[in-house]
């Protein structure tokens, strides 16, 4: 029988694993890389203050953003721009964001509508139309971030001392959420996140069901939207604690599922930190149809995290899921922490 990957022993796993020489990803060097490929002109719209509001500014639909698209590069810049995505990522984020982009090439054509265009002229619909921006200079001595941003992705990065400190907010969105037609047919970028939540929801007792449960109609969207800051929410649903074995087995999929999309130097530490928050203290809760096809949605909640997933609009087909960390999105803890040092030295 094989031993239990527990939540602990998959931080130690991970620590092994930086200690080989495998973690973390080389983001620092990667940034760098990008931006001397650039010229002037592009590092000028790339670039901004660590102060600037811009860092805060979360969006998720197709609007006109700030940043240089893959428009503006040429094809070592875009490998660059892509190398600094992937070293962000895991190899399972990277491939997810990859898609993601992709689904716009299927939005083009089911929509089938030339006049739908971006202010400067671009179609809507562009897997070109994702923007890069890079707050403050990339360095070991001091905070810097970046953002990678466009139609359902945005994903925000600070780092401190030379390594990731924060990934939040984390966007990913898909729509069509399966698609019916296309060359592209079948595909489901976020299905194993649908397939886990119905999964520990059907799984739960009658009884169960009404802690778990909150409403029978989802919202139209994800409750936290693009808020910098995300006001504490109700605290509702099913606690860990209170689950099966077996449910508890799939709440721990659930949640390592989306952990795993991040860089693993990264997913290492945020691990420990829900782990020290305390497992027991992360609630499950649903709304809406307990059956795919119509509105639903479910939520992750403990005293640093909530992790929303959203599925209403286009008849059920269009996902928006998103990851907070209540206490460091942005980066802002570990910047407040860093500041304060810095003052006292």
């Amino acid at each position: 029988m094989k031993p239990k990957m527990t939540f602990k022993k998959i931080i130690s796993t991970s620590v092994l694993l930086m200690f080989m020489g495998i973690l973390p990803a080389q983001v620092l060097e990667k940034a760098n890389v990008f931006l001397n490929s650039l010229s002037d002109e592009i590092k000028a719209k790339t670039l901004f203050s660590l102060e600037d509001t811009e860092r805060f500014n979360m969006n998720y639909v197709p609007i006109p953003r700030a940043g240089a698209t893959f428009h503006d590069f040429n094809e070592t810049q875009k490998k660059a721009a892509l190398d600094l995505l992937r070293a962000s990522l895991s190899e399972e984020g990277f491939r997810k964001s990859q898609e993601i982009m992709e689904l716009e090439k299927v939005l083009r054509i089911i929509e089938n509508n030339d006049n739908d265009k971006m202010p400067d002229g671009r179609p809507r619909r562009d897997p070109l139309n994702y923007h890069f921006c890079i707050f403050g200079k990339p360095s070991e001595d001091e905070p810097w971030g970046w953002r990678f941003e466009g139609h359902h992705l945005s994903l925000n990065f600070t780092s401190t001392d030379g390594i990731i400190t924060s990934s939040t907010p984390t966007f990913f969105g898909t729509n069509p959420g399966i698609v019916r037609s296309t060359e592209y047919k079948g595909r489901e970028v976020l299905k194993k996140e649908a397939q886990l939540g119905f999964s520990l929801l059907h799984s739960m007792s009658q009884e169960q069901l009404k802690t778990v449960v909150f409403t029978d109609v989802a919202p139209h969207d994800i409750i936290t939207t693009t808020k910098r800051k995300v006001e504490q929410l109700e605290s509702i649903g099913i606690a860990y604690r209170d689950l099966s074995k077996n449910q508890k087995k799939i709440f721990m999929e659930l949640l390592e599922l989306y952990i795993n999309n991040y860089e693993h130097g990264f997913a290492e530490g945020f691990r420990d930190k829900i782990t020290k928050a305390g497992i027991d203290n992360l609630k499950f809760a649903w709304a809406g149809s307990h059956q795919p096809g119509k509105g639903h949605y479910f939520r992750i909640q403990g005293p640093s995290l909530l992790i929303e997933y959203d599925n209403t609009q286009n008849n059920a087909n269009h996902v928006h899921t998103v990851v907070r960390d209540l206490t460091n999105d942005y980066g802002e803890d570990v910047l407040k922490d860093h500041y304060e040092k810095e003052h006292q030295h």
